[in-house]
């Protein structure tokens, strides 16, 4: 599995960002992120846990997904933190990658915060998340992430402690953010790109 990661420390003290591909793998779009997160002075680690794999779409995202298996592809994302974890890491992540940063973020008593992009995962009941500052960016509808169970999610989180922000975006695709597939949508990506870099720049 490769680990591409930023060699270069935040001059100005800012975050230390893990930042998890969608279930289309590492698509150009996640390098593109991460370069934008770094121009803000963020050093950003960027895992492949699909080991290069990638999809043109969600549904063949999720059978790559599942052929590797929820298992392995938790005990690769916590291999690839691992190195980084004392540090205080911000966990973020697209879709799939959302879920899989929100379960690294919780399970880790030194996270700094926590930004989602188009995707949540289950909590735990006992779980505990006192003040971490959390981000949600999500389509308004979502067919992955429907209202339901995003305002189940919101609930869970803030009773667990967690300092909860959600942004919805009427009319955008599921991975709105990434161009290169058809959800892509330019006008909710730079606004939600705005607004997450000022979540970033905050811790």
């Amino acid at each position: 599995m490769s680990v591409p990661a930023s060699t270069e420390s935040s001059t100005s003290g800012l975050s230390t960002i893990v930042l998890f591909h969608s279930v289309c793998g590492l698509r150009p779009a996640v390098h593109v992120a991460a370069d934008r997160l770094r121009a803000a002075g963020h050093e950003v680690i960027v895992p492949d846990l699909f080991d290069g794999r990638t999809a043109e779409s969600v549904p063949d995202g999720i059978l790559i997904k599942d052929e590797i298996g929820k298992e392995e592809l938790l005990k690769r994302a916590i291999t690839a933190v691992a190195p980084y974890s004392d540090r205080g890491l911000v966990y973020a992540g697209f879709s799939f990658g959302g879920s899989v940063a929100q379960n690294l973020a919780l399970g880790d008593e030194k996270t700094r915060g926590l930004l989602l992009l188009h995707g949540t995962s289950d909590i735990a009941e006992d779980t505990t998340a006192d003040d971490l500052p959390v981000q949600l960016h999500v389509a308004d509808p979502d067919p992955y992430e429907p209202h339901d169970w995003l305002n189940a999610w919101y609930l869970q989180m803030r009773r667990a402690g967690a300092d909860v922000e959600v942004f919805r975006y009427a009319g955008a695709g599921h991975l709105f953010t990434d161009p290169g597939l058809p959800d892509y949508d330019a006008e909710a990506a730079e606004r939600a790109w705005k607004v997450a870099l000022g979540f970033l720049a905050g811790l």
